[in-house]
């Protein structure tokens, strides 16, 4: 007769094949994707075409100062100038970042089956991570706006992050920095208020990383089901610190010096403004929600992200 104990064992068997089963059709469906909705932006976009003057270079809404006591005294070229900087205060954050990612994915595929789908995608979208980096830096090199690092402290939680994330903590954080940024460039590519450039490089990263982003939540969700429990609470406390450093790191208080601006004052001004905490909190609002669902926000995670103003 067989024991309660070995039908779990069967069952349990059972539940892992078909999870791969499903991570494989996934890969699949993503690599037919890839090869059908790919760009290049070396020949995709006009670099050489001059900007536009009296155009932003991000939404006025999605500038940290918009609708502050501040903004309201600067002059339109100033908001406009601001942009621009915070535009390339982005695109340098996204390199950070997607460096992190790929190193991430290279760990997440070092002892896995190189002939599988989901091998194959995650090295395919390892390439579309390096197509984007370089289009930010060309983006960046294009304007009168300066490369801007993220502090030295942020660098290194960035290299202490890489050395002891979980699977499934690093999915958490590719989904982290790539949500919020997909929604803020969502509004972006359609405005036309907004430079023709920065529409097409945030159109390219939107289609691309709405890949990404599937990859990402199909593997987490796998993992908050398979990973040992100890993973998963750490997961959650990690993936909360993460948001602490993310939403600090997403402006660089660099760029209201470089304008012209207080930098103690814009930074005392945005920490306070309504709009900016409404901003981050719906951009943030659909990972959060996914998050809560598969069992991530809880406990001191959560409260790590309540902290970090991300959740509501």
């Amino acid at each position: 007769m067989t024991t309660l104990t070995e039908a779990d064992a069967v069952d349990g068997l059972r539940d892992a094949l078909g999870l791969l089963k499903d991570r494989e059709q996934v890969a699949e469906r993503l690599l037919v994707s890839s090869a059908k909705h790919s760009f290049d932006p070396d020949k995709e976009l006009d670099w050489d075409a001059p900007f536009e003057d009296g155009k932003w270079f991000w939404p006025p809404e999605l500038v940290s100062l918009y609708d502050t006591p501040m903004w309201k005294r600067m002059s339109e070229e100033q908001r406009i100038l601001l942009s621009q900087h915070e535009a390339s205060a982005l695109a340098s954050l996204g390199i950070w970042f997607e460096l992190i990612l790929m190193q991430l994915l290279v760990r997440h595929i070092y002892d896995k089956a190189a002939t599988s789908a989901h091998v194959r995608y995650a090295l395919t979208e390892i390439e579309d991570e390096c197509r984007h980096s370089k289009m930010f830096a060309r983006l960046i090199e294009r304007g009168d706006a300066p490369w801007y690092p993220v502090s030295r402290a942020h660098q290194n939680l960035g290299r202490l992050f890489k050395t002891i994330s979980t699977t499934p903590g690093s999915f958490t954080a590719t989904l982290l920095g790539e949500e919020v940024l997909d929604w803020m460039q969502r509004l972006t590519f359609p405005d036309e208020r907004v430079q023709t450039l920065v529409r097409g490089v945030t159109r390219i990263h939107v289609v691309e990383e709405a890949r990404h982003v599937r990859y990402a939540r199909e593997e987490l969700r796998r993992q908050m089901v398979t990973a040992p429990r100890w993973s998963q609470e750490f997961t959650r406390v990690t993936s909360g610190e993460f948001a602490r450093v993310f939403s600090v790191a997403f402006v660089n208080p660099e760029v209201y010096t470089n304008v012209g601006l207080d930098r103690r004052e814009a930074v005392a001004q945005v920490r306070a403004s309504g709009h900016r905490r409404e901003v981050m909190q719906t951009g943030a609002k659909r990972l959060t929600d996914f998050l809560d669902d598969i069992g991530v926000l809880r406990g001191a995670g959560r409260r790590l992200w309540k902290s970090s103003g991300l959740l509501a």
